[in-house]
């Protein structure tokens, strides 16, 4: 019999513990270690940030889905990993702080055959001074949680329009240096648009987006050429066009590195030290690696053989000239070179570098994205993992391993604006690879044409809602789940 221990319980970890159980005989135990008590469709938390759709929407209560699915679940998070286990204990472990219940503040030790961190981020708002969800007049959509506290921000904001005659001000976008996740903040400026022309209030309020990008639809993926109505665009080019036929201004090129009320402050890559006045804000978070320890049999520190901010995995961290980054350098099993069975899909792996091209200030400081790593690949990375450990288990140590890298795996962001199925526009994007393989595809920017391509229009929107509806039955495993692709 094997346990496989999974950590968090996200689109990553949720999807690799469905497919465990799916696909294992009883005797395997499957066990899920999260914090978190629900899970949640994030992509959804752009409606709910805007009131047009409930928390209670995008979210399930985990523990009574597992119990029925005979997949086990402690609300716990991990603190640290001990892969060769210690002088008392041979299996592998690590040591999980309970944070609810009976149990809260207590620690166990937590034994695996297979070890499976899909802890994703943590939310590094500490990063930059003052960008705390629900302080300043700024706010969050990283969870239903803070989107639901938004979606509050945003009606005071919408109240306090209908009171006066003043112009405010709306500022969206990144809130650090190297944040990425570019594609929720561009949703959520779209929806925020739309809402306050739904209510006729949009002429009294003065829209911004803010961002690290070097040029606007950038996102954090060195932008795209996109095959777009029978002819050719860059990411940049489409981006514009969406923000002038909505009126929204944007800056680019900026660092924010503090936030005080009403005014956020930015640095460009000109050197020059800037600020930006706001009424109501969201700006989307660093993120960074959890402060997990790793121990050694004797006890000592090989945390560096684990973690460099997020889990190192098969990948090329060798440091070279943005010139000589290639596909090759991502990885394809999310497996830890020094522990084999122990394994890092979706968020929570190291990436090897930057997909954007990095851009250093005046100052010596670093403003461009980190790499976006959203649900479609967070998914197809966490079956892939899921079914490498099957195989380790029905072949033993020499087994016939899936390979997938973002460099041979495509992504689609659909940026819905509206609600119903009668009203609404999204821009929908395509790009096929994620990371860009120059080599492969020199004439188009690194990417397939046939399968990078964007839309406008109502069609887009309704993919979206189909979309919320399909992963939630998937997430819930209702009758046929498994045929929803990843």
């Amino acid at each position: 019999m094997s346990k496989i221990v999974i950590l968090g319980a996200g689109i990553a970890g949720h999807t690799a513990a469905a497919h465990l159980r799916k696909k294992l005989a009883k005797e395997h135990e499957v066990l899920v270690v999260s914090p978190n008590s629900n899970y949640q469709w994030v992509p959804s938390n752009i409606w709910v940030g805007v009131g047009r759709m409930n928390p209670k929407e995008v979210i399930f209560p985990l523990e009574p889905l597992y119990k029925k699915k005979g997949i086990g679940f402690k609300q716990a998070k991990a603190v640290n990993f001990f892969p060769d286990g210690d002088l008392q204990e041979d299996k592998p472990y690590i040591i999980a702080e309970y944070v609810a219940g009976e149990k809260k503040g207590q620690h166990e030790k937590i034994t695996y055959d297979y070890l499976i961190n899909a802890t994703g981020p943590r939310l590094a708002f500490d990063q930059t001074e003052g960008l705390n969800p629900g302080e300043n007049n700024m706010y969050s959509v990283c969870t239903y949680g803070h989107a639901e506290h938004a979606a509050e921000g945003l009606k005071e904001l919408e109240d306090k329009l209908k009171k006066t005659n003043q112009k405010l001000k709306v500022l969206i976008g990144t809130g650090h240096p190297k944040a990425t996740c570019q594609g929720a903040a561009f949703e959520y400026i779209l929806n925020v648009e739309n809402e306050l022309r739904r209510k006729g209030l949009r002429n009294n309020v003065e829209i911004t987006w803010i961002s690290n990008e070097y040029e606007l639809g950038d996102f954090g993926m060195d932008g795209m050429l996109l095959a777009y109505k029978g002819m050719r665009m860059k990411s940049a080019e489409m981006v514009e066009m969406v923000f002038e036929d909505r009126g929204i201004k944007w800056i680019t090129k900026a660092g924010v590195y503090k936030v005080e009320p009403g005014k956020v402050h930015y640095e460009t890559l000109d050197g020059e030290y800037k600020t930006e006045d706001y009424d109501f804000g969201m700006l989307i978070p660093a993120f960074a690696g959890h402060p997990f320890k790793a121990f050694g049999k004797n006890g000592h520190d090989i945390t560096s053989k684990l973690f460099k901010g997020f889990m190192i995995v098969d990948a090329d961290y060798t440091e070279k000239p943005y010139e000589e980054w290639k596909v090759q350098d991502w990885p394809e099993t999310y497996q830890n070179p020094s522990f084999p069975n122990i394994f890092a899909p979706g968020i929570a792996f190291a990436p090897p570098h930057a997909i954007s091209k990095p851009h250093i200030s005046k100052n010596g400081n670093p403003i461009f994205p980190a790499p976006p790593r959203t649900g479609m690949p967070s998914g197809i990375t966490a079956k892939l993992v899921a079914d490498n450990i099957i195989e380790y288990i029905k072949s033993g140590e020499n087994p016939h391993l899936h390979k997938g890298s973002l460099g041979n795996m495509g992504a689609a962001c659909i940026a819905s604006a509206g609600f119903g199925l009668t009203k609404g526009s999204a821009v929908s994007i395509t790009t096929f690879p994620i990371v860009p393989d120059y080599i492969k595809y020199p004439k188009t920017g690194g990417r397939d044409i046939h399968k990078t391509f964007g839309e406008i229009g109502l069609a887009g929107h309704w993919i979206k809602y189909a979309l919320h509806l399909g992963f939630i039955w998937k997430a819930k495993m209702k009758p046929f789940w498994w045929l929803i692709p990843e």
